[in-house]
Order: structure tokens, then C-alpha cells, then sequence
């Protein structure tokens, strides 16, 4: 952990504080090597998605540049490292799949990555298992209320707990999901993106362990056999969207603010921040002279939590779209 910072992970304590959170990242092409770490240490967003469901399952590209954002840190925020999240490729269809391909987790959290998601989340025996098997058995708060003991093994501590710049007995107790544990650093999130998971949403967000959940509005159009179209979302996934917000209210996931915003989908508008989870747009206040905004154009954020961009503020503005 750097000098200055109060926790590990970056996006927990956004969280914690009731902040929104901004993430860049796509669901495929992440380029995993040290020099693209080290360039990435000083990103404006508060978390790196990394996708692994679709992109390749790179995990010796991922040691590299989790070391990449360590040798080029500390981050503007003065961590030691931005947060980072993988998308698992294991989907969450049943128990029995997430407990056949926790090596998955295992694979990830032992480089020293922040967290995980667990895409296409289903049914809640699917969410009890990811948490389970991304938790140390020493780590105990919540077994016997509604979690069994963890099932990680220990062997990756030396390198996992190099990223998070803890010793090894720290790092086990830190990689522990928050909220649940009020101390962890680690940030399990579930994707809902079919209508059997939008049945299911109340029994797995009721699942200890989970720190966030979002809806997948591309695969949630085709499980509902409908085309999506850009700007506008099926009013069925609409109201699967509210419902997992509602859900997600009641269970104390997404503390504080509970918003998660893409900076990857800035095709709809160069000035546009989209939060496909609240269909809400961020209109950013001001815009780089005859230059398209992306992630090289932010630079950061002020003390309330405002993305600025060349030394100004640029954010506030919250639209509502269909």
C-alpha cells in the first residue's frame, strides 16, 4: 500500500465513501504486457477491467502488467496500484460449473488482481460458490450465515501479495470480500445477463460476499430474443436493470453511490460517459479543443469525487436516456 492511501483497493474506498465509480476496459483486447502496465499506472479511471470471458486468458500477461502498474506507480490518488477487476471466462450458469472452474479464480487473484466478475450469473448456488472459492478457509466471518468456508489454497501469496504491497499474513487477511468483511480488499461482482438470472436476482444478491452488480445489456436483449438497438434498450431490460437496482439497494450492494460507469462505450457521443447499469449519461462540462475525449483526455479527479479534464471540471450532469 502506497504512502497516503487508506486502503488498498481504489474502487472499495470510493465505494465506501458514497462515490461513483469510473472503470475503462473492454470485454476483449486488453494488452497485458509490463509497458503498458507502466503507462496504465497514472489512468484516470479509479479501476482497470480487464476481460478474460471473451479476451484471452492471459495470466502470464496479467503477472506482467500488474507488475507493469506497480513499477510505474504510485497512481494519482497515491495508490499503489489502480484497482484491478477480471471478467472470469467461467459463466455463472450453476454451482457445478463455478466449482469445476474455480482454478479460474485461483489463477487470477494469484497474480494479484482486485477483484473478479463473474458473468452470466444465474442462480444463487453459482454466486455462493464464486465467493467461496475466491476466499482463504481461515477467513471466517459469514461461514455458517450463509457461506461455507472458503476454498483457496495458498501458494500465490508471494507474488499476489508483492502487487498489493502487503506481507504475506497481511495479504490473507486483506483478500477477503467487502462488504462483508469491513476490511477486505477484495471486490466480487456478479453480471446478470439472461432472463434466468433476472428471475434469480433477490436469491443471489442475498448471497454474502458480493460487493457489486451490474446487468449485461447486450446478451440480456438476446436471451430475451429481441435486437438491440443503439441508445435504447427493450423495455423488458429496462425494468430488469431497475429491478437489479432495486435488488441491489436492498442488500447493501454498491455502497454509497453504487454506480459504475464505462468510459468504453464512447462511441454514442465524444463528450458522453455512459452508465449502461442506470441508463444514465454523464455530459461532461468541457471537451479538449478539436479532439474527441477518451481516456488519454481525463486526468483525473478532484477531492467530491469530479472527473476533470485538462484542469477543469467535467462532470455533474446526469441525463436519463430510454
Amino acid at each position: 500500500m502506497s504512502t497516503g492511501a487508506r486502503r488498498v483497493n481504489r474502487t472499495i474506498e470510493l465505494l465506501a465513501a458514497g462515490q461513483p465509480v469510473y472503470y475503462v476496459g473492454n470485454h476483449t483486447g486488453a494488452v497485458l504486457t509490463r509497458e503498458q502496465g507502466m503507462r496504465d499506472a497514472h489512468t484516470w479511471a479509479d479501476y482497470i477491467n480487464v476481460g478474460m470471458e471473451h479476451g484471452a486468458f492471459d495470466v502470464a500477461g496479467l503477472d506482467r502488467y500488474l507488475e507493469g502498474l506497480v513499477a510505474g506507480g504510485p497512481t494519482n490518488s497515491g495508490h499503489r496500484t489502480p484497482a484491478v477487476i477480471v471478467e472470469a471466462p467461467v459463466d455463472g450458469s450453476s454451482e457445478a460449473a463455478v466449482r469445476y472452474n474455480a482454478w479460474q479464480f485461483r489463477q487470477i487473484l494469484g497474480r494479484g488482481a482486485h477483484g473478479v466478475l463473474l458473468c452470466q450469473a444465474e442462480t444463487p448456488d453459482a454466486v455462493r460458490a464464486f465467493v467461496e472459492s475466491c476466499r482463504y478457509p481461515c477467513n471466517m466471518i459469514g461461514v455458517g450465515h450463509g457461506l461455507e468456508r472458503g476454498a483457496r489454497g495458498v501458494g500465490s501469496e508471494p507474488s499476489a501479495a508483492a502487487i498489493w504491497g502487503l506481507d504475506i499474513p497481511g495479504y490473507i487477511a486483506a483478500c477477503d470480500p467487502w462488504p462483508l468483511n469491513p476490511d477486505g480488499e477484495l471486490l466480487l461482482g456478479i453480471k446478470v445477463e439472461s432472463v434466468r438470472g433476472v428471475a434469480h436476482i433477490e436469491r443471489m444478491l442475498a448471497v454474502p460476499g458480493i460487493g457489486f452488480a451490474e446487468c449485461g445489456p447486450g446478451d440480456l436483449h438476446m436471451s430475451y430474443g429481441v435486437t438491440r438497438i443503439p441508445d435504447r434498450h427493450d423495455p423488458r431490460v429496462v425494468a430488469a436493470n431497475e429491478r437489479v437496482r432495486a435488488v441491489r439497494a436492498a442488500n447493501g450492494v454498491d455502497v454509497g453511490a453504487g454506480r459504475f460507469v464505462s468510459a468504453g462505450a464512447l462511441e454514442l457521443a465524444p463528450r458522453i460517459l455512459v452508465d449502461h447499469l442506470r441508463n444514465q449519461r454523464l455530459i461532461l462540462d468541457a471537451e479538449p479543443a478539436g479532439k474527441r475525449l477518451d481516456g488519454q483526455e481525463i486526468i483525473g479527479r478532484n477531492p467530491h469525487g469530479d472527473l476533470r479534464v485538462h484542469g477543469s471540471p467535467a462532470c455533474g450532469n446526469l441525463e436519463q436516456f430510454p
